[in-house]
């Protein structure tokens, strides 16, 4: 049964690979093949589970209550409910920041950053929005980031075939700023939720790594873009009518102050870190509830959070969903222990198995990818393994249009060529990601 777990696993990741291809929403597979795979392996069970068959968190159950084995129905229960809570934690974490960042994108928010971008310059242009993205990627997270940034390329840059050398650069830069904090990178997101990485502890460790991953290409592409871009004949306005200034700062600020608060709360209260999320969430929705009755009736429908939340893409959460979950069942088969030992037998160290996960995370989704990680390997939090699979898993897909949740929203915004994104973009996004490794690596070593 094992081996058809996995077989089920498998052929539904290539589904999810070929999504465009077979007009099938990755996020349907992904729920599929999680319930599946959960419900083979139950099949799979005896009515009494030895002690030794159950994960390790549960036996310490069975040791406390002095039992040599399990009721099957007991261990379902236990080990769905501590699964469901981790994966509902995760989930509850997304939508909150999704709902924030809608909020501030509504109440044109992020017009106050993108509208000072005034250089014609191409090389200063990809300086000013690179460095732009990278930190605001940081701040907020590299997907909405990749949107916000995008859109405006458009509004500023004429020329296509100018824009999408930017809209590269967009990508890597959106990658790299968002590996090095918690709410950066759905990825560092997981790892900091399951209590493998501090929040204070992966900036320290990551930031140089990160800014090194993105000067790489930002120097090389830069050298090889004189000239000035050209603007669109006919300017549009960024911002809609009725909302002033104020309203504008006033959601940039409690926004960000929000999500930034998240890892502060959680440090001093110790609760989890969707309950921040929520809590900030709460304070900025009272604060548009209050602001909304000064709105006309169709701009106070537009920016309510009843209709921003219609805006979340559900679809997304859903697959983080149905993909946890099937990673949670091939763990539960023992399947990832015995990848992470082969693994460590034919890599040379722990450190080439989290570089080699990041360029595997090019063609497969990340999110699997470091879900499977973190069930692969018993270490404790902040390990410095657990720093560089964040780097490498959030970096790393840049190398291809594909492996990441940035390169599919700009390959969808502006309707870039895999092909070309290869012959453009790929080489320098491999070189950053090789030259921040190396430094985090470096410093590491140095520390220790």
């Amino acid at each position: 049964m094992t081996y058809l777990i996995l077989a089920v696993f498998f052929l539904g990741y290539v589904a999810i690979a070929l999504e465009h291809k077979l007009h099938i929403n990755k996020a349907a597979t992904a729920l599929l093949i999680g319930t599946v795979c959960w419900t083979l392996y139950l099949v799979d069970l005896p009515d009494l589970l030895p002690v030794d068959a159950i994960p390790s968190w549960f036996r310490q159950i069975a040791v406390n209550e002095q039992a040599s084995e399990i009721p099957l129905h007991y261990a379902i229960d236990v080990q769905h409910l501590h699964q469901t809570g981790e994966i509902a934690s995760i989930l509850f974490f997304l939508v909150g920041a999704m709902t924030i960042v809608e909020l501030i994108d509504a109440h044109e928010g992020f017009s106050l950053v993108t509208d000072r971008i005034h250089t014609r310059s191409r090389r200063g242009l990809l300086w000013t929005v690179g460095l732009m993205t990278f930190f605001l990627s940081a701040a907020l997270d590299n997907l909405t980031t990749t949107i916000v940034t995008v859109s405006v390329l458009k509004k500023i840059i004429s020329d296509r075939g100018d824009r999408l050398k930017f809209v590269g650069m967009v990508v890597i830069a959106a990658n790299a700023g968002g590996a090095w904090t918690v709410i950066g990178d759905v990825t560092t997101t997981m790892l900091w939720i399951r209590h493998k990485l501090g929040a204070v502890e992966v900036m320290g460790e990551l930031f140089l790594g990160s800014v090194v991953c993105l000067l790489v290409p930002l120097i090389g592409m830069s050298w090889r873009m004189p000239g000035t871009v050209s603007a669109p004949a006919v300017a549009t306005a960024s911002v809609a009518e009725h909302i002033r200034p104020w309203h504008q700062w006033l959601f940039l600020i409690l926004g960000l102050a929000g999500l930034l608060f998240v890892p502060a709360f959680k440090a001093l209260t110790h609760l989890p870190p969707y309950m921040g999320m929520m809590l900030s969430l709460s304070v900025l929705w009272v604060v548009s509830e209050c602001v909304g009755r000064t709105f006309e009736e169709d701009l106070r429908t537009s920016t309510g959070v009843h209709t921003l939340l219609r805006r979340i893409d559900m679809s997304s959460i859903l697959f983080f969903l149905g993909i946890l979950l099937a990673v949670g069942a091939l763990s539960a088969t023992g399947l990832l222990r015995i990848a992470a030992d082969s693994m460590d037998s034919l890599l040379p160290g722990r450190n080439a198995v989290a570089i080699a996960i990041g360029l595997v995370s090019a063609i497969m989704d990340n999110v699997p990818l470091v879900a499977a990680g973190i069930e692969m390997y018993d270490l404790p939090m902040n390990d410095p393994f657990w720093m560089l699979l964040a780097y490498c898993a959030g970096t790393g897909g840049s190398c291809l249009i594909i492996g990441s949740a940035a390169g599919v929203a700009a390959m969808g915004l502006d309707h870039i060529d895999f092909v070309w994104y290869v012959r453009k973009i790929s080489g320098w996004a491999l070189l950053g990601y090789l030259a921040g490794a190396a430094v985090v690596v470096t410093m590491q070593s140095i520390n220790s």
